[in-house]
């Protein structure tokens, strides 16, 4: 583990209530020396899609053995499980809905865990509501402060663990298929088709009817049009000069894009 202990933390509750300060002060209960760094709490609500991409864009930029912990837990109290998973770079605590699987998708997983040791949560008897106060922010705390993960409770199968269905574009002939894996603060359409398979300078984008030049940077066009370019963390978005593309262009969650190079 790195030292002082690192603890990044995504959610999708908000800044209006106390649940996230509420999980900081379980944290610092076991140890205040845990650095908790907040990636965004302004996932939209149950958005699993969204905390996915966020999620695998940002771990990266940690160093190794950072304890990630998402919550965004449409499934709480349900039958998904808790878990807890080391991969190459360090670990992530999350609900096995898919939240983690983009970062697996460029990581390789060592093992996981079921969060099954009452040990480590907060209360032998959490609330059915409140997983992320009563079980992942206790053993994301645990974990960081250097418990092993096995201690954690029974381990599965990495093969088990839930993905969802935003795989890498598919490259093809005459460029690549994909789809939109997130919409930012923005309006921006960010698609799940790699900058690099981008071949030449007179590419373009199709989604729907419409046809969209490629360029470097958004004000590669006029104000109000729409630009496709490689956006900063390496995929194909489409975007407005000074506008919103969702907005504008009427575009949805994982609606198909080609593009064309």
């Amino acid at each position: 583990m790195i030292s002082p202990p690192q603890l990044t933390l995504l959610s999708d509750f908000g800044l209006s209530d106390i649940y996230v300060g509420v999980m900081k002060g379980v944290i610092s209960r076991i140890n205040p020396e845990i650095k908790v760094i907040d990636l965004t709490h302004q996932i939209p609500p149950q958005n699993i899609a969204a905390a996915r991409f966020c999620l695998m864009s940002a771990c990266s930029y940690f160093p190794d053995g950072t304890v990630h912990l998402a919550v965004v837990d449409p499934g709480v109290g349900s039958t998904r499980r808790a878990i807890a998973v080391e991969y190459e770079h360090g670990y992530l605590v999350a609900p096995d809905n898919g939240i983690i699987s983009g970062v697996l998708s460029q990581s390789r997983a060592i093992r996981a865990v079921e969060l099954t040791n009452p040990q480590y949560w907060r209360v032998t008897n959490p609330s059915h509501t409140f997983h992320g106060r009563d079980i992942f922010a206790p053993c994301a705390a645990h974990l960081a402060n250097g418990v092993a993960i096995q201690n954690l409770g029974r381990e599965i199968n990495i093969d088990s663990l839930v993905e969802l269905d935003f795989p890498f574009g598919c490259q093809i002939t005459t460029g690549a298929v994909g789809c939109i894996q997130y919409i930012d603060i923005f309006g921006n359409l960010i698609t799940n088709i790699p900058g690099s398979y981008v071949e030449n300078e007179n590419w373009y984008v199709i989604i729907g009817d419409l046809k969209i030049k490629g360029g470097e940077t958004y004000n590669t066009v006029p104000v109000g049009n729409a630009v496709a370019l490689v956006g900063s963390e390496g995929w194909v978005e489409i975007a407005i000069n000074r506008g919103n593309a969702q907005e504008q262009l009427n575009v949805q969650l994982a609606q198909t894009v080609e593009l064309k190079s």
